[in-house]
Formats: C-alpha cells, sequence, structure tokens
C-alpha cells in the first residue's frame, strides 16, 4: 500500500471513530436492548430468583406447573427441621421438651403453624403456657416467598425441599418466571404491535410530521427562500436574521416565551378579554389548540435551516439564466416554475428526508411545551419512548421496552429515506447530464 493511501486512511481515522463510537455504537447497543426485558426492576447487571405473589398470580393456569405445586409455593408451611431444632434448642426452652420434639416430630412437615401448635401440645414435655408454645412454633415457620436465591441451583434445590420432588419442566417454568434479571426476549415487539395505546401514538406520529414538515420546514421555508431571493439585499438579510432566531435561541427560553404568550395571565389573553374573549390557557385548551401550538413551536425552528439552505441554492443558479427568462418575457412566477424549482430538487431532497428525520426522533420541544398533553392528545412515538424508558410515573423504567420502540423509529426512517429517493428520482439526479449522454 501507497504512503499516500496509509495517509489517506490517518485521515480518515478520527471521522471513523467518530461515526461508530456516536452513530453505530448507539444503534447497535439499542438493537441490543430491544430483545431484553430490562427495566428497573430487573436491573441491568442480572439478577435473583424470588417466588412473589406476582410470580404466583402469572403461573396461575399454566400447563407446565401443576396448580398444587404453585398453591403450595404461596403458603407458608411448618418444618421441624435440623435448623429450627438447633435455634429452639439456644432458646429458654426445656431440653427434655426440645429432645422429646425432635423424636416425636423431627422431619415431619405441618400445612399451617396451627397444625404444628396442635402436635405439640401432644407432647409430654409441652411448655405450659400458650405463648411459649406459638413461640416454638414459629421457629419452624417456612416459606419460599420474598426469598432471593443467587443461582438457579440454589433456587431448584429449595423448592424441592420446600414441595418435593418438582418435574424438569415445572423447574423450568418456575425459574423463568421467579428470575429478577433481564433476559433476551422477542415479547417486547409482540406487545408493541398489539398494544392499542401505540397505535393513536403512531398516528399522532404521521400527523405531527406531515403537518409539521409540509406547512412549515420544507413549504414555508421554500416560500421564505424565494420571497426573500427576489427583495433588496439589505431587507433579505433582515427576514433571514429575523427567522433565525427560533434556531439560534435555547430551547427552554425558547418555550417559556411560547407558554407566556400561551398561559392564563400571558399575552393573548391580555389582549383579548379586553375584547369579551374568555381567558384562558389557549395551549392546553383543546386538542386542536395543543396541535396548533405544537407545530408553531416546531415549525418556526425547522422553517429557518430549510429558509438558509433553499436560499443559498437558489443564488448558486447562473443569474444570465434568470436574465435571458425575463428578456424572453417570463414574469416571476414562470421564473420560479420553470427555472428556480427544477434547480432545487436536490436541496428539497435533503431538507425533506433531513427534517423528516429529524421530526421523527426529536421531542424536546413538545416535552418542554405540552408534554405529551392535554392528556396523550400530543403524544408522539419519540416522547412515548423516552417517557416509557427514562421517566413515566409508574416508576417502572422499561429499558427493553423503550429501545424496542426507538429501534422502530429507526426502521421507519431508513424506510422514509428510501422513499424519498424514489420520490425525488434520486438515480436521475446522479446520473450523467443528458448533453454528456
Amino acid at each position: 500500500m501507497t504512503r499516500q493511501a496509509w495517509l489517506g486512511f490517518g485521515f480518515l481515522a478520527p471521522a471513523t471513530l467518530f461515526v461508530v463510537a456516536f452513530f453505530l455504537a448507539p444503534v447497535v447497543m439499542t438493537g441490543f436492548f430491544a430483545f431484553t426485558n430490562m427495566s428497573t426492576a430487573t436491573g441491568i447487571t442480572g439478577g435473583t430468583y424470588r417466588i412473589t405473589e406476582g410470580v404466583i398470580s402469572r403461573l396461575a393456569g399454566s400447563e407446565d406447573v401443576p396448580a398444587p405445586l404453585i398453591e403450595a409455593l404461596g403458603q407458608q408451611q411448618s418444618v421441624v427441621d435440623p435448623t429450627g431444632l438447633a435455634a429452639l434448642a439456644q432458646g429458654d426452652f426445656d431440653a427434655a421438651f426440645v429432645a422429646e420434639l425432635e423424636e416425636e416430630l423431627g422431619g415431619r412437615t405441618f400445612a399451617s403453624q396451627r397444625e404444628l401448635e396442635g402436635a405439640i401440645r401432644d407432647l409430654d414435655n409441652r411448655p405450659r403456657r400458650v405463648r411459649d408454645i406459638k413461640a416454638a412454633a414459629e421457629l419452624f415457620e417456612r416459606s419460599v416467598l420474598n426469598v432471593d436465591f443467587a443461582t438457579q441451583a440454589d433456587f431448584a434445590e429449595a423448592i424441592q425441599a420446600y414441595a418435593g420432588p418438582v418435574p424438569d419442566t415445572a423447574m423450568t417454568a418456575l425459574a423463568r418466571a421467579a428470575y429478577t434479571g433481564w433476559s433476551m426476549t422477542t415479547d417486547n415487539f409482540s406487545r408493541l404491535f398489539n398494544s392499542p395505546e401505540l397505535g393513536t401514538v403512531a398516528v399522532n406520529t404521521v400527523f405531527y410530521i406531515f403537518a409539521t414538515l409540509t406547512l412549515f420546514n420544507t413549504g414555508f421555508a421554500l416560500v421564505l427562500a424565494i420571497t426573500t431571493f427576489y427583495l433588496p439585499s439589505r431587507q433579505a438579510s433582515f427576514f433571514r436574521t429575523v427567522w433565525l432566531l427560533p434556531r439560534i435561541s435555547p430551547p427552554v427560553l425558547y418555550v417559556l416565551l411560547w407558554k407566556w404568550l400561551a398561559w392564563d395571565t400571558g399575552f393573548l389573553n391580555a389582549v383579548l378579554e379586553p375584547l369579551g374573549v374568555a381567558g384562558r390557557n389557549w395551549m392546553f385548551d383543546s386538542e386542536t389548540s395543543a396541535w396548533t401550538f405544537v407545530i408553531l413551536i416546531n415549525g418556526f425552528v425547522g422553517a429557518s435551516m430549510g429558509m438558509i439552505i433553499l436560499s443559498s441554492a437558489i443564488r448558486a443558479i447562473p443569474q444570465p439564466i434568470l436574465y435571458a427568462s425575463a428578456v424572453d418575457g417570463a414574469g416571476r412566477l414562470q421564473q420560479i416554475r420553470h427555472i428556480i424549482l427544477p434547480q432545487l430538487r436536490w436541496p428539497l431532497l435533503f431538507i425533506t428526508s433531513y427534517q423528516t428525520l429529524s421530526l421523527l426522533t426529536s421531542f424536546e420541544y413538545i416535552l418542554l411545551s405540552t408534554d405529551g398533553g392535554p392528556g396523550s392528545t400530543t403524544e408522539v412515538w419519540a416522547l412515548a419512548a423516552y417517557h416509557t424508558a427514562l421517566r413515566n410515573y409508574a416508576g417502572n423504567l422499561q429499558y427493553g421496552y423503550g429501545a424496542a420502540m426507538a429501534l422502530v423509529l429507526v426502521v421507519f426512517g431508513i424506510a422514509m429515506s428510501f422513499v424519498y429517493l424514489r420520490l425525488f428520482n434520486f438515480k436521475a439526479l446522479v446520473g450523467r447530464p443528458r448533453i454528456e449522454q
């Protein structure tokens, strides 16, 4: 390999590391987490085996675990075992009572503490006071509920010691249900596509992207670019600067200004109440008003970027073409239709694709303004993934399920990119000019 080739690889190495670290690695990790059941409950490093009331409830009706076994696991038993006898001997109990209890009842299992108390009363050397009998019986209470076992082997040994021999299929099902750590699964996607709530979120997302993109990020940006192109230079610079303000403003301050405009004691009410319009919080007054503000807030930011790129593309059109069209009698509308718009297919493809992906994955302005409200009216897919994986009111953050939702966004974004390439006839854009054919 030549020195120039090695030099080229050296210059590309930082960019390659940047792409791998900040693009490929997060995508790969998201794809991996999407196939796990990671959550706050499972943790991210592993877990233990624990039978809880929730596990008992989920196993009810299971074909793999017999119903009597499930019932036994949900109850406490009393077992006269060496551990309990040792604790009894260390207590303030008569040695003759301990010896007789070991001889007569050692190794026996009782369905409840009350049954063991009844058996103790039949002994000759039993304690005379009822509370002493109860205290002795409490030392033999055994249960597997809410007990952590570090390994599956320890868990299986404890279950068999408690409930007797358990078939392998039943033990496997028990271990799977009782494991508190994360595991690989495809349940996230079946849950995802069977969720009626996410159907509404998907519709919200499509509406949000289509409305914001067509009205502002591409549509209004194109109007601004063409309008300022025909304005005198100083006025055009002024309008471009004004429309850049939303993009260069900090998001928190920018959204706060919109809230000041819309809230109960804000600017709109200060102007409209003297005219007889009842005061209200305009941002949350109705679903229509909420969506209006969400689209306006995001649209003003998106339009500025499209305006700059499209303005630059229009100014790159050779001026002699426009002068020649004017000499031939073409008006402004004819120049726009036959000269400017055909020359903007490349920048329009970029703006449309970029802004679609941006709207698909960004949610900070919706989070700061409505947080998906009122109710879930303005909840979009990216915001729902954030709420699921990183912040929700239930307290159980579902990392795996949120990653699955994010992975769907990645797949949808790639699909939309191919749609745009076909829609704008990308093959023709990169093809050889006709004059060279």
